[in-house]
Protein backbone atom coordinates (compact mmCIF):
# COMPACT_ATOMS: atom_id res chain seq x y z
CA UNK A 1 0.00 0.00 0.00
CA UNK A 2 1.08 3.30 -0.70
CA UNK A 3 2.07 5.46 1.80
CA UNK A 4 2.19 2.97 4.43
CA UNK A 5 6.04 3.63 5.82
CA UNK A 6 4.47 7.37 6.01
CA UNK A 7 1.58 6.21 8.22
CA UNK A 8 4.05 4.19 10.65
CA UNK A 9 6.43 7.30 10.88
CA UNK A 10 3.56 9.13 11.97
CA UNK A 11 2.47 7.04 13.98
CA UNK A 12 5.77 6.55 15.69
CA UNK A 13 6.01 10.37 15.94
CA UNK A 14 2.86 11.11 17.62
CA UNK A 15 3.48 7.92 20.29
CA UNK A 16 6.62 10.07 21.38
CA UNK A 17 4.53 13.47 21.57
CA UNK A 18 1.92 12.77 23.09
CA UNK A 19 3.63 9.39 25.65
CA UNK A 20 5.60 10.38 28.72
CA UNK A 21 8.60 12.75 28.71
CA UNK A 22 11.81 11.61 28.86
CA UNK A 23 13.57 15.00 29.90
CA UNK A 24 16.20 15.29 32.63
CA UNK A 25 17.07 18.26 34.77
CA UNK A 26 21.15 17.50 33.92
CA UNK A 27 23.16 18.82 36.79
CA UNK A 28 21.00 18.34 39.37
CA UNK A 29 19.47 14.27 38.19
CA UNK A 30 21.50 12.18 36.48
CA UNK A 31 21.18 9.46 34.36
CA UNK A 32 21.93 5.76 35.03
CA UNK A 33 24.66 4.89 32.43
CA UNK A 34 24.57 1.40 31.06
CA UNK A 35 27.70 -0.84 32.35
CA UNK A 36 29.29 -0.95 28.81
CA UNK A 37 29.47 3.00 28.56
CA UNK A 38 33.01 4.47 27.96
CA UNK A 39 33.18 7.28 30.18
CA UNK A 40 36.84 8.57 31.46
CA UNK A 41 39.44 6.22 32.01
CA UNK A 42 40.52 4.77 35.42
CA UNK A 43 43.77 3.86 36.13
CA UNK A 44 44.45 1.25 39.42
CA UNK A 45 47.88 1.75 39.86
CA UNK A 46 48.66 -0.84 42.38
CA UNK A 47 47.32 -3.62 39.70
CA UNK A 48 49.46 -1.93 36.87
CA UNK A 49 52.94 -3.75 35.74
CA UNK A 50 53.73 -1.30 33.33
CA UNK A 51 54.13 -3.52 30.65
CA UNK A 52 52.93 -1.16 27.83
CA UNK A 53 50.53 -3.36 26.25
CA UNK A 54 47.57 -0.43 26.01
CA UNK A 55 49.65 2.31 24.66
CA UNK A 56 50.46 -0.36 21.91
CA UNK A 57 47.10 -1.54 21.22
CA UNK A 58 46.08 2.63 20.91
CA UNK A 59 45.56 3.12 17.43
CA UNK A 60 45.99 6.85 17.59
CA UNK A 61 49.07 6.55 20.16
CA UNK A 62 47.17 8.69 22.99
CA UNK A 63 48.83 7.10 26.09
CA UNK A 64 52.16 7.82 27.12
CA UNK A 65 53.69 6.43 29.66
CA UNK A 66 56.89 6.40 31.59
CA UNK A 67 58.69 3.64 33.68
CA UNK A 68 61.59 3.02 35.84
CA UNK A 69 63.20 -0.20 36.58
CA UNK A 70 64.10 -0.59 40.25
CA UNK A 71 65.19 -3.69 41.76
CA UNK A 72 64.04 -6.07 38.78
CA UNK A 73 60.46 -4.99 38.85
CA UNK A 74 59.06 -2.19 36.97
CA UNK A 75 57.33 0.66 38.61
CA UNK A 76 55.19 3.30 36.23
CA UNK A 77 56.26 6.72 37.33
CA UNK A 78 54.18 8.88 34.91
CA UNK A 79 50.73 8.01 32.54
CA UNK A 80 49.20 10.38 30.66
CA UNK A 81 46.42 9.90 28.09
CA UNK A 82 45.86 13.07 25.60
CA UNK A 83 41.92 12.71 25.69
CA UNK A 84 41.52 14.96 22.74
CA UNK A 85 42.69 12.58 20.23
CA UNK A 86 41.09 9.43 21.62
CA UNK A 87 38.45 7.56 19.76
CA UNK A 88 37.15 5.94 22.90
CA UNK A 89 37.31 2.18 21.28
CA UNK A 90 38.18 0.78 24.43
CA UNK A 91 41.48 -1.32 22.55
CA UNK A 92 43.32 -0.10 25.51
CA UNK A 93 41.13 -1.56 27.83
CA UNK A 94 40.45 -4.59 26.35
CA UNK A 95 44.58 -5.08 25.60
CA UNK A 96 44.85 -4.62 29.35
CA UNK A 97 45.75 -8.16 30.69
CA UNK A 98 45.58 -7.13 34.56
CA UNK A 99 42.34 -5.53 34.20
CA UNK A 100 43.97 -2.02 35.46
CA UNK A 101 42.91 0.39 33.30
CA UNK A 102 38.55 0.65 33.06
CA UNK A 103 36.34 2.40 32.03
CA UNK A 104 34.54 4.81 34.48
CA UNK A 105 30.81 6.14 34.27
CA UNK A 106 32.12 9.60 34.73
CA UNK A 107 30.42 11.68 31.91
CA UNK A 108 31.74 14.87 32.84
CA UNK A 109 34.89 15.47 30.90
CA UNK A 110 34.93 18.78 29.03
CA UNK A 111 37.58 21.74 29.43
CA UNK A 112 37.45 24.95 28.48
CA UNK A 113 40.93 24.95 26.74
CA UNK A 114 42.23 22.42 24.78
CA UNK A 115 45.42 22.15 26.86
CA UNK A 116 43.77 21.17 29.95
CA UNK A 117 41.91 18.08 28.23
CA UNK A 118 45.06 15.60 29.13
CA UNK A 119 44.97 12.92 31.82
CA UNK A 120 47.02 12.79 34.23
CA UNK A 121 46.67 9.15 35.56
CA UNK A 122 49.48 8.57 37.20
CA UNK A 123 52.93 11.41 37.95
CA UNK A 124 54.85 10.04 40.79
CA UNK A 125 58.23 9.03 41.39
CA UNK A 126 59.99 5.58 41.62
CA UNK A 127 60.76 3.72 45.14
CA UNK A 128 63.89 3.88 46.21
CA UNK A 129 66.01 0.72 45.77
CA UNK A 130 66.26 -0.94 48.66
CA UNK A 131 69.64 -2.73 47.97
CA UNK A 132 72.67 -1.03 49.94
CA UNK A 133 74.73 0.87 47.15
CA UNK A 134 77.97 -1.77 48.06
CA UNK A 135 75.41 -4.33 47.03
CA UNK A 136 73.97 -2.97 43.40
CA UNK A 137 77.92 -3.14 41.90
CA UNK A 138 78.77 -6.71 43.03
CA UNK A 139 75.26 -7.93 41.42
CA UNK A 140 76.11 -6.06 37.66
CA UNK A 141 79.80 -7.23 37.85
CA UNK A 142 77.76 -10.97 38.49
CA UNK A 143 75.63 -10.34 35.88
CA UNK A 144 78.48 -9.53 33.54
CA UNK A 145 80.35 -12.28 34.43
CA UNK A 146 77.33 -14.50 33.74
CA UNK A 147 76.54 -12.97 30.32
CA UNK A 148 80.24 -13.30 29.92
CA UNK A 149 79.99 -17.03 30.17
CA UNK A 150 76.56 -17.91 28.47
CA UNK A 151 77.87 -16.30 25.46
CA UNK A 152 79.41 -18.56 23.10
CA UNK A 153 83.24 -18.05 22.66
CA UNK A 154 84.84 -17.80 19.56
CA UNK A 155 87.77 -20.72 18.99
CA UNK A 156 90.41 -20.81 16.96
Amino acid sequence: MFGQGLLKGLEITWGRMLGKKQTVKYPFEKIEMFPRFHGRFQLDVDKCIACGLCANACPNKVIQMEKQKVDNKQYLTKYVMRIEYCLFCGLCVESCNKDALKFSSVIDMNQYRREWVRLTLVDRPAPESKKTPEEAPAETAKEQAAAGKAAPGKEG
